[in-house]
């Protein structure tokens, strides 16, 4: 039996992760239109109603838009933090959903669907509650968190030691310091709750990647702050002067803003 992990998109217009084990199969986020989420796993010969659970990180656009449609289409449940849930409901950003699909998950506390646990975590951004989650199955751990402002020791627990990590790789620093968002938006980006720059990704990666990951993906790049090159060239070098053997043991990629990425497998034929 074996786990299944792609990006459907990944950056600031919207972020859609699948993550399959056994019988369940789950997105983390639907920031994008669910017609459009639904055309991203059909390239993958995905079935949307293969789908069994949604779990939201927080309550930004890019991160929940499509949640409400697809829970509604597929009967999903939707997974969020009881403040996650707060903003969407107080702005009416879901539409109806069904109170039985509505499951609320807490910081710390593992959700068991068949062969897969998802463990939240809290997220240091400035939205309501937001969290990351660890997604452990078949001996295998994949780890998810994108939109934080800093790597504190909590998220580096649950990041520690994952087969597949997704990371926030938001902006180059020198690119948002002569670009032409205003000062109170750089200050905010930049900030200990705003997103992650390329160097402290690296740096973050480069202190608890070990010999069990496999494989990392760049995610949640911003379009006007970054390239795909510079994040993906700078945070090689970064591993790369740290003796970790990125493109042999360790595959570096970047998430496209708009196109799944290849299907990863793991543990396949086990």
């Amino acid at each position: 039996m074996s786990v299944k992990f792609c990006t459907i998109a990944s950056g600031s217009s919207g972020n859609c992760t699948y993550v399959a084990a056994g019988n369940n199969a789950v997105l983390v986020d639907a920031g994008l239109a669910g017609r459009v989420i639904e055309e991203g796993l059909q390239v993958q010969g995905i079935d949307p109603k293969s789908l069994t659970a949604i779990f939201v990180t927080h309550d930004h656009g890019d991160h929940i838009k499509g949640a409400g449609v697809l829970s509604r289409r597929f009967n999903l449940p939707l997974y969020m933090t009881a403040g996650t849930w707060a903003y969407a409901e107080k702005y009416k950003i879901l539409g109806k959903i069904s109170p039985a699909n509505k499951m609320v998950v807490r910081n710390g506390v593992d959700v068991k669907l068949d062969c897969m646990t998802i463990t939240p975590f809290t997220l240091p951004h400035d939205a309501s509650e937001p969290v990351g989650y660890a997604i452990y199955a078949q001996g295998c751990k994949v780890a998810i968190a994108t939109d934080l402002g800093h790597v504190s020791p909590h998220v580096a627990t649950h990041i520690a030691g994952a087969d597949i990590v997704l990371i926030e790789a938001n902006y180059d620093k020198d690119m948002l310091a002569r670009g032409p968002y205003p000062a109170h938006l750089k200050q905010r980006i930049s900030g200990t709750m705003g997103h992650l720059s390329n160097v402290c990704c690296g740096a973050f990666l480069a202190d608890i990647i070990c010999g069990k990951t496999k494989y990392v993906f760049l995610g949640h790049l911003s379009q006007e702050n970054n390239r795909p090159i510079i994040a993906h060239e700078t945070i090689k070098n970064i591993l790369l002067a740290r003796k970790i053997d990125v493109g042999g043991a360790i595959g570096l990629y970047v998430a496209d803003r708009h196109r799944p990425s290849a299907m990863i497998t793991l543990n396949d034929g086990d």
